[in-house]
């Protein structure tokens, strides 16, 4: 087995040995899309032409498989892939030639991607790329097309032609930047016929295609083309100083992690507002030692501004970063805010200048104006995007460009696209199309929801209904193993999502664990900038801790029980509030605060004076804090009525104690699940609607208050007693 050092080589024989010929083309993808030095997430693609049972004619046609549209390669299955009549697909050449003028931008161009849907064989419904005629006019049986760094680096280098010749000599073949389709891949078809021993090709600015006609042998030359570039790279990048010339050299040093976070926590929730201004973002923060040495170093101002090369980049980075050239040694948070505003506003107006010099009359109208990665020396960069999975793939993505630049820059001279055709790219008819047949987001989509007592109970409960809802969770509680296994629970629901970039806690997914003790402000304001630096700033917070302490039979409980109480029920909620109100100041941006009181607030009654008093406070601290972030924060509250199913605060002991107490019978070793059902139906009983209260039955109050369903109310305390009628309003 050859062995490599740039490379990760997985290829398992007798894995893939026990594979059908479709099982083996989606190994091949996996195990190639698994490392990111191949090929960046949702990029690149493979294909295999193999012999088929047309469903027909039961004859033997030849059916090539390629990776379908939208698909990743390290994730894809089956079903990502597209199967089409190899033989129809090639009789599709002349139908390009009777419409097209000849042109790589012919109009004839996009309406062949249409036309790939009357090749589908079996009637696979996965719709096919635009790549599909790369993979079909390469007269081999299996192709790769990846996009690795070192390779893009050869790519967009000034002389990548000459280079190209260097580093393969005669069989890897060169083509100057086309935009990808049918006269790409005729032109790839070209380059074949006329140069048999042609094993590669080198696509000019965007990666390269390989192939061969023995599975394994394609796997393998995909890798020792990559390697032998790297290799090539690292050399020269050695050779002119390494890590210390790079980029030109450091002007600028990094801060200390301490310093860096701070620094983060502060800067982020403003950050987020200003280019949230049309619709909301989630951020990812990355401060590793290679995007530190490219924001410090003297060359980056010149290399951001170039933009990046790879379609596969800017589509989610859009054409350039938002590089901020502030010294973190010599000025302060407020020198950096003030230069984040004057790039901001700068940016908007170029990208708006580059929306109008290169649009065409039929160009989709411009998209969001705001820079999708900044780039500050001494802290690192922030990425940002629609979710926590996207903000993530467009900070990996802009680690891919600088990858691509450092390799670039090493052997020659970084060239990025033309505007006009990175703008092709960015606003192509078929990739707005694409836009418009996503499914509509979901109502939470865009947002951070803080639930303060996730670990159990009702506040578990609401994590996860509001996670159904599309916004990322933040489940605090107490102790960090509990509010980390509700977390897990959502995130093994619905994924990690792709991408990997990040550190430390801005790697995190759809949810994460928080420790919190809310009777202590430090705490609280730590957990919120845990928060901050993991998705950039929240929207939503839902405080579901309580406590319940009973007086003992003579009506007493003791002073510091009594203020227990109070400091949980009443103060931690008030702290919440009050340090989050800060965030959401910074922001800018609409948020909700749901609190936590009960129907005991309005209905005295023996055995709980401490917890019914200090929720009848609390329901006047909805009251207040609605005042007091008005018009920024609508604040509401739940009162649920005793939830003794799922309930953290109803223990075995606690259950029968109140067994005992109504007089309800039970026996010593009944199980707890029975006591509890004789509990919950004995208050279900006293109700109007006579059914026991759930944590469901909470949390779909608590999802409506964070929504926008009730977006006028605000002050008001939702009742969700199934119906008592001592608590009705009086």
């Amino acid at each position: 087995m050859k062995t490599y050092q740039y490379v990760n080589y997985l290829w398992d024989d007798a894995k893939a040995a026990s594979l059908d010929q479709v099982e083996r083309l989606v190994y091949r993808s996996n195990i190639l899309g698994s490392d990111q030095r191949i090929t960046n997430t949702g990029g690149g693609n493979t294909s295999s032409k193999l012999t088929e049972k047309d469903p027909l004619t039961g004859k033997d046609v030849e059916v090539l498989w390629v990776k379908g549209s939208g698909g990743d390669l390290r994730t894809s299955k089956r079903e990502n892939f597209s199967s089409l009549y190899q033989q129809k697909l090639i009789d599709l050449q002349a139908v390009y030639a009777a419409r097209s003028d000849k042109g790589y931008k012919s109009p004839a161009e996009d309406d062949m991607v249409a036309m790939y849907n009357h090749t589908t064989f079996n009637l696979n419904p996965r719709p096919s790329s635009i790549d599909t005629p790369l993979h079909s006019f390469i007269p081999a049986k299996f192709v790769d097309h990846m996009h690795p760094n070192a390779i893009i680096a050869i790519a967009a280098s000034a002389n990548c032609e000459k280079l190209t010749r260097e580093i393969f000599g005669g069989e890897m073949a060169y083509v100057k930047w086309m935009r990808p389709g049918f006269e790409l891949g005729l032109t790839m078809q070209d380059i074949c016929q006329k140069n048999p021993k042609v094993k590669s090709i080198m696509m000019g600015q965007h990666g390269f295609i390989s192939w061969d006609n023995e599975e394994k042998a394609c796997y393998t030359y995909t890798l020792d083309c990559i390697e032998r570039a790297a290799a090539y790279i690292e050399q020269k990048y050695a050779e002119k100083g390494g890590d210390a010339a790079a980029f030109g050299g450091a002007k600028y040093q990094t801060l200390d992690e301490t310093k860096r976070r701070a620094t983060f926590a502060a800067i982020l929730p403003w950050l987020r507002g200003q280019v949230s201004q049309q619709k909301r973002f989630i951020g990812t923060i990355q401060d590793d030692a290679k995007i530190l040495r490219f924001v410090n170093s003297k060359d980056a101002v010149r290399l951001a501004e170039l933009g990046t090369s790879c379609p596969d980049h800017f589509l989610r980075t859009k054409i350039k970063p938002l590089y901020v050239d502030w010294n973190p040694q010599a000025e302060d948070l407020a020198a950096l805010k003030q230069k984040l505003a004057a790039g901001l506003e700068q940016y908007r107006k170029d990208y708006a200048a580059y929306y109008a010099k290169c649009r065409h009359a039929n160009s989709p109208a411009m998209r969001d104006p705001n820079p999708t990665v900044v780039l500050i020396p001494g802290l690192g960069m922030i990425a940002w995007g629609k979710d926590k999975s996207e903000s993530r793939v467009t900070a990996e993505f802009y680690n891919c460009a600088v990858e691509v630049m450092r390799g670039a820059e090493a052997i020659d001279q970084y060239i990025a696209l033309p505007q006009q055709e990175a703008f092709d790219i960015e606003y192509w008819l078929l990739e707005e199309a694409k836009l418009k047949r996503m499914p509509a987001e979901k109502e939470l989509a865009r947002q951070t929801v803080i639930i303060v007592g996730a670990g159990s109970g009702i506040g578990k409960e609401t994590a996860h209904r509001i996670a159904k809802e599309g916004a990322n969770i933040v489940c605090v509680d107490m102790k960090l193993e509990t509010a980390e296994a509700t977390a897990s629970e959502i995130t093994a629901k619905l994924g990690q999502g792709i991408g990997v970039a990040g550190s430390g806690i801005s790697g995190c997914g759809p949810a994460l664990g928080l420790a919190a003790n809310i009777t202590d402000r430090a705490s609280v304001r730590a957990m919120l900038d845990q928060v901050v630096l993991a998705y950039g700033g929240f929207d939503s917070i839902i405080v579901t801790a309580g406590v319940f302490w009973p007086s003992d039979t003579t009506g007493h409980i003791p002073d510091d029980k009594w203020a227990f109480t109070f400091g949980v029920n009443v103060t931690g909620s008030y702290i919440v509030g009050d340090e989050a109100a800060k965030t959401w100041k910074e922001q800018g941006l609409k948020g909700q605060l749901v609190l936590t009181t009960s129907a005991n607030a309005v209905v005295a009654k023996k055995g709980s004076i401490a917890y019914d008093t200090s929720k009848a406070a609390a329901n006047h601290l909805v009251r207040e804090l609605a005042i007091e972030l008005a018009p920024l924060v609508r604040v509401n509250g739940v009162a649920p009525a005793t939830v003794v199913q799922g309930s953290a605060m109803f223990p075995r002991d606690r259950v029968i104690g109140s067994l005992a107490k109504y007089n309800i019978p039970y026996q010593d070793d009944e199980a707890t699940e029975s006591l509890v059902r004789k509990l919950a139906q004995f208050y279900a009983d006293r109700t109007l609607t006579k059914a026991p209260i759930t944590p469901a039955d909470q949390a779909e109050a608590y999802f409506l208050l964070v929504s926008q369903r009730l977006s006028k109310t605000t002050g008001q305390v939702v009742t969700v007693d199934g119906g008592l009628h001592e608590a009705f309003l009086r």
